[in-house]
């Protein structure tokens, strides 16, 4: 396992590896913390569940842009994981990893609660709290990044329940030594996540009241504390001062975005794991028993109705659901039904519209390659994706998709490519390396294709021998 190669390398004395307290030179530590942070986070990958659901993706990677681009970090190249796990976490390690538990959402009460989460990670990278613990404690970086992944790796796998006791000692010491801020790191990370919400445009009383939030659910999780607070310990003086430093803002009123509660709609649905269960919740919910936003349990009951297969009565409350406005969400949601409805010709005439409008919408190209592919034109769909995966070449996701595309399409030799693309990026080196082969004996006539694979198994010979250090 990667994770055990983490920790006996780190015990090694002749390890050559970078020090992410080495003070010599800023840039150059800062590009030693990038390139340790993507090395974490394929280990991280290889042991943990994304959720595979671009929708999310696309809305959690909008706005934790829009919080970096007022935050302190210096260093802006973020690789952002949505981890499948019903627990509140978020975490941010150095390098530029931010990652964020689905579950969060089933905890925050509004897009600025989220936000307030996301910019206080955002604090503690542009900070450099992590390191800046380690060249205190004089700690080796390698050793502290093995303790960082077996913490958040354990958090990611367990569901709140009796899998903590099956952390080992050394690791649960390793997690509490790695993961622990100082106060006087939650509270600068505290003053400047406000900042950087205020700066967002978003509402600053975010933190207090996510804060308390986070309070009033440990208070009802027995033993078992959330496991962002047990990296971030919460008092009632820290809640205290959140919210004096909110207030030091002008109060004004903020718009509640829509999007996040149509998000966690489409998460709930996933937790609750049976379509006519979640459809009756959110049909409770269009009463208005808990305070989400009717469009938000209109949308969540589509999807379900979708997902149940109940697809004319699915076209009736999307159309009650459209009459109420606009939305993109809404649209890739009809592209959803009709794709259940088989009428793949009319997704690729609407998708294609749609992407003249938001070309950048990375949920409708993906809708766009599911039509190609149930429409049987593998080679659109293989053009479709090959060129998304140009755009987001550490997109686990998106190789994924597009190796069983190339192997529809004929493309035997680009199947297995995609595949070790998607390998590398989860960390299953020795399967990386198996498909390389097999596309190198396929390709041993091809001059130009040889030499790209005989390149990338030189790539991933080097990137193996990077993790051994680790």
């Amino acid at each position: 396992m990667l994770a055990t190669l983490l920790v006996s390398a780190a015990q090694a004395q002749d390890a050559n590896l970078p020090e992410l307290s080495d003070a010599s030179s800023a840039g150059a530590t800062l590009e030693k913390e990038h390139e340790l942070g993507r090395l974490w986070l394929k280990a991280f990958r290889s042991r943990t569940q994304e959720y595979p659901d671009p929708e999310t993706q696309q809305y959690v990677e909008q706005l934790i842009y829009r919080l970096l681009v007022h935050s302190e970090l210096k260093d802006r190249r973020l690789e952002i994981a949505v981890v499948d796990n019903p627990t509140m976490n978020a975490f941010a390690v150095p390098g530029g990893v931010v990652g964020v538990h689905n579950g969060l959402f089933n905890f925050a009460e509004s897009e600025h609660q989220l936000a307030s989460v996301l910019a206080h990670e955002l604090a503690h990278l542009s900070q450099r709290h992590f390191a800046r613990g380690l060249q205190e404690r004089k700690k080796n970086s390698v050793t502290a990044m093995a303790g960082l992944l077996a913490g958040l790796v354990l958090a990611a796998t367990s569901k709140g329940d009796a899998g903590i006791a099956a952390l080992t000692a050394s690791q649960a010491l390793s997690q509490d030594q790695q993961l622990r801020y100082s106060r006087q790191n939650e509270q600068e990370a505290d003053r400047i996540g406000i900042e950087t919400l205020h700066k967002a445009g978003l509402d600053p009383n975010g933190a207090p009241r996510m804060f308390e939030r986070m309070q009033h659910a440990s208070r009802f999780s027995g033993q078992r504390v959330p496991e962002f607070l047990r990296t971030h310990p919460l008092t009632e003086k820290r809640i205290s001062d959140t919210q004096l430093r909110a207030n030091d803002y002008d109060p004004k009123e903020y718009e509640d975005n829509l999007d996040y509660h149509l998000i966690r709609a489409r998460i709930l649905l996933h937790f609750e794991g049976n379509a006519s269960r979640a459809a009756k919740r959110f049909r409770s919910q269009l009463k208005g028993t808990d305070g989400t936003p009717p469009q938000a349990a209109q949308y969540g009951l589509v999807l379900a109705l979708i997902a149940g297969e109940k697809l004319t009565e699915a076209r009736q409350e999307l159309n009650k659901l459209q009459k109420q406005g606009s939305n993109q969400l809404y649209k890739l949601a009809e592209l959803d039904l009709l794709l259940a409805q088989g009428n793949n010709e009319e997704v690729i005439r609407l998708a294609r519209k749609q992407l003249l409008l938001y070309p950048n919408n990375h949920a409708l190209k993906i809708k766009l390659a599911t039509a190609y592919t149930k429409a049987k034109k593998f080679q659109l769909a293989n053009q479709q994706l090959t060129q998304l995966s140009r755009q987001r070449p550490t997109d686990p996701q998106v190789w994924y998709q597009l190796a069983e595309v190339r192997g529809l399409a004929g493309d035997i030799v680009g199947l297995h490519r995609a595949r070790a693309e998607y390998f590398i990026l989860v960390g299953a080196f020795n399967m990386a390396r198996d498909q390389l082969n097999h596309a190198a004996k396929l390709s041993r006539h091809d001059f130009q294709q040889s030499a790209i694979i005989n390149e990338k198994l030189i790539q991933l010979a080097a990137l193996e021998k990077q993790i051994e250090k680790l």
